[in-house]
């Protein structure tokens, strides 16, 4: 019996309440598994197996939220906006990864449903493509959509994202906007677009670009190339403003755990980075400000950061003004 809706797991990501009647097991014996945890309820009558649950990511128990509720649509439905996104990999950063977005290609509004919502937008050509065996929006459409659900930072940091990974473009996303002008909820659509830059990496650096652009900051120029003195590039900084002689890096679990060379112990990985840092400023004669954390970056540390590169002896007479801007932080 087992085999079998592990199959299913296997290709829908979950199996449903029927499928396990339909296996032999009854409701007694679903709500038994499930109290002992062998079975996990994904959502109202679709599970998964205890087994498997336990060291998803919070990203990849969304994406089976999703699947549960396609497996379950009475209709053809494309997953969109940010159950669209997750499909593509996106931090989904501080997102709502408790509702579903479905959209039904005929147009039509669904039902009302806990945790889901249906929407009846008109697709296009070219809208829908196959991602992870399933439907969903193809990456302008999804980046498009995305600044229709969230506010402009929150956004900004998923778009950077697709563009970033080559899944969208500028231009794709500005001629598919031209045809959206009238879409509910799509005032913000055109800043964000103005906003976004591929060149950012990570959620904390489009976050610091976003909060240069708020606090009305000078605009860092994202992963600057540094040269040395035969004119070879031997580093890329994560944000800098080469007109004010500042650069800002981004320090944090990520960058000390993850990225380690093999055999590198994090205490090495730390050392070589300081190294990195003082050729660079050597080489351009620029101060360096670290920030913490490439993915959780807040606001409190952001402004610190910010506050940092721009008040220690400014190189230049603007610099000054820039401190004053940002105000007063504290840690």
């Amino acid at each position: 019996m087992e085999a079998r809706l592990r199959a299913l797991v296997a290709e829908h990501g979950v199996f449903t309440r029927k499928d396990a009647l339909v296996a032999g097991y009854h409701d007694h014996a679903i709500a038994g598994l499930i109290k002992a945890g062998a079975w996990v309820r994904v959502r109202r009558g679709a599970y998964v197996f205890g087994d498997g649950w336990a060291d998803l990511s919070v990203n990849q128990r969304y994406a089976l939220l999703c699947r549960a509720a396609v497996r379950q649509a009475n209709t053809r439905v494309v997953l969109s906006h940010t159950s669209s996104a997750n499909e593509y990999g996106t931090p989904l950063w501080e997102c709502d990864l408790t509702t579903v977005h479905l959209t039904r290609p005929d147009e039509r509004a669904g039902r009302a449903e806990a945790g889901i919502v249906q929407h009846r937008g008109v697709i296009a050509e070219g809208d829908v493509v196959t991602r992870n065996g399933r439907e969903v929006m193809s990456g302008t459409r999804t980046a498009l959509e995305l600044t229709l659900v969230l506010d402009v930072e929150h956004a900004l940091v998923e778009i950077d994202y697709l563009l970033h990974n080559g899944f969208t473009t500028l231009e794709k996303l500005r001629l598919r906007y031209e045809s959206m002008a009238h879409w509910p909820r799509s005032l913000t659509t055109d800043l964000v677009l103005r906003l976004a830059d591929e060149r950012s990496e990570s959620v904390g650096e489009t976050r610091a670009r976003f909060l240069c652009w708020a606090q009305h900051l000078p605009a860092p120029i994202p992963n600057y190339p540094i040269h040395d003195e035969r004119g070879v590039e031997i580093a890329r900084v994560d944000l800098a403003w080469p007109q004010l002689g500042v650069f800002l890096e981004f320090d944090g679990k990520t960058k000390y755990q993850e990225h380690r060379r093999k055999g590198e112990s994090v205490v090495d990985c730390v050392l070589r980075e300081k190294q990195r840092e003082s050729r660079i400023c050597e080489l351009t004669g620029w101060r360096c400000s670290g920030s913490c954390g490439r993915t959780s970056t807040s606001q409190q540390t952001l402004r610190l950061a910010s506050a940092t590169c721009f008040s220690s002896q400014p190189r230049e007479p603007g610099c000054q003004a820039v401190a004053e801007v940002v105000g007063p932080c504290t840690a």
